[in-house]
């Protein structure tokens, strides 16, 4: 099949959508499908280019930067501060890069190149463009949600009288983008059940949870390289307090590190490892500083590459207190590294994480039961392994060829409908 992924968010851009779209067109092309992506070029420039990892296509539109938003690529700058107060940050250098007007762009590279169906995985400018193409050429379509509107909304940090009817409008949004395809999937049943609530029977078009995946090629248990330990200055001996992941508002993250300030009381020779950077990584810094705990707390800022399954293998559990959460991507690759994990009850985590079983569940915010879960498991070895192997068991139930799979008899199944209808 010729197949395109087109995306707002992309590689080397750090979340969920970014991550799983890049990962479905890796393995699509491996598989021998003819694939392409489009998304918003990262310096403004249209551009063709051959994933260098991969070697599926990339077509980068033209774009321009949304300085309201971090281009989640380059690290955040300080805020700065006036008469000894931090201001807050409004305006980011390195913004999002978003494309539009790109129909015109679109429309002569998929004429040139024929594609079977699309997949949409955000409900952006590009998706807009491509719905248009679509609809012309009458090519059928397939589309994912990722997103809660909290993932935008609190970034932007609405005030909460606003954000609740946005919130609502966007929801709506998001519902109309999946009915203009004609299958559509989520990454959970609880995202499905929280953005269709008690509509999905009548709903005209087939919706479907279907998991992101991860590779568990490389993300497995075992003990990181010591040369990990030593560029990233982790302290090889030492439990360790690990989170992956954007270090944003909305991962509420001011959560893990009150907890870990509790931790390190009852477990003083505790470390926190932050991989990840964002809006929020000053304030967190600060936060760790004035607690008194900076010489246990490491910001390694953004990884990529080989050293990240590496950098999960220096875990001893894992915390995640974000409550927005989809589904959780760098949940379930520590998940498939063998690390028990603490996470908050919201959104669509109670699907990975089981309390007693592979970590513990905590209320959003609960401070007190995080820090206890994480507590729970430093201290009791024979917990700590036991729910270690079932992170792995449950992990291995999100295997990407799992997911790639599916995806392509999804597709197939599009294809046959649409040939029936002629």
């Amino acid at each position: 099949m010729k197949i395109v992924i087109s995306t707002d968010i992309y590689y080397p851009m750090i979340n969920g959508v970014a991550v799983f779209s890049r990962n479905l067109a890796a393995g699509l092309k491996k598989r021998g499908h003819k694939v392409m992506v489009l998304a918003p070029s990262i310096d403004g420039k249209f551009t063709v280019e051959k994933d260098e990892e991969y070697g599926f296509t990339v077509v980068r539109l033209k774009s321009f930067k949304i300085h309201v938003y971090p281009d989640q690529i380059n690290k955040v700058p300080e805020a700065k501060d006036f008469l000894g107060v931090k201001l807050p940050k409004i305006y980011y250098k390195n913004g999002l890069n978003v494309s539009l007007n790109c129909y015109t762009t679109i429309k002569k590279i998929l004429d040139d190149f024929q594609p079977d169906i699309i997949h949409n995985q955000t409900p952006g400018p590009v998706a807009l463009a491509v719905f248009r193409y679509a609809k012309k050429r009458d090519i059928p379509l397939v589309s994912t949600d990722h997103a809660y509107p909290d993932n935008l909304t609190q970034q932007l940090k609405l005030p909460h009288v606003a954000k609740k009817p946005i919130n609502s409008m966007m929801n709506k949004y998001f519902v109309s983008f999946l009915k203009r395809s004609e299958y559509a999937t989520m990454p959970t049943e609880q995202a499905v059940a929280d953005l269709i609530p008690q509509k999905r029977k009548p709903f005209k078009v087939p919706v479907e949870a279907l998991s992101n995946g991860i590779d568990l090629s490389r993300f497995a248990k075992g003990r990181a390289n010591k040369e990990i330990y030593e560029e990233y200055g982790i302290p090889k001996t030492k439990p360790i307090v690990l989170y992956v992941g954007r270090v944003d508002p909305e991962k509420s993250l001011n959560i893990l590190m009150e907890a870990f300030v509790k931790v390190h009381n009852k477990v003083p020779d505790a470390h926190l490892v932050v991989v990840g950077d964002g809006t929020a990584r000053p304030k967190l810094e600060a936060q760790i500083e004035k607690a008194g705990v900076a010489e246990n707390a490491h910001f390694l800022g953004r990884v990529v590459g080989d050293n990240l399954p590496q950098l999960y293998r220096t875990g001893t559990v894992f915390a995640i207190t974000s409550k927005t959460e989809t589904q959780s991507i760098v949940l379930m690759e520590a998940m498939a590294s063998g690390l028990p994990c603490v996470a908050v009850d919201a959104g669509a985590i109670h699907e990975l994480v089981k309390t007693n079983k592979n970590g513990f569940l905590c209320e959003p915010d609960d401070v007190n039961a995080v820090a206890k879960g994480i507590i729970s498991i430093l201290t009791n070895k024979d917990r700590r392994e036991k729910m270690s192997e079932e992170s792995v068991k449950r992990a291995a139930k999100h295997d990407i060829s799992h997911t790639l799979t599916r995806m392509e008899e999804i597709y197939a199944q599009v294809l046959d409908n649409r040939a029936k209808e002629l």
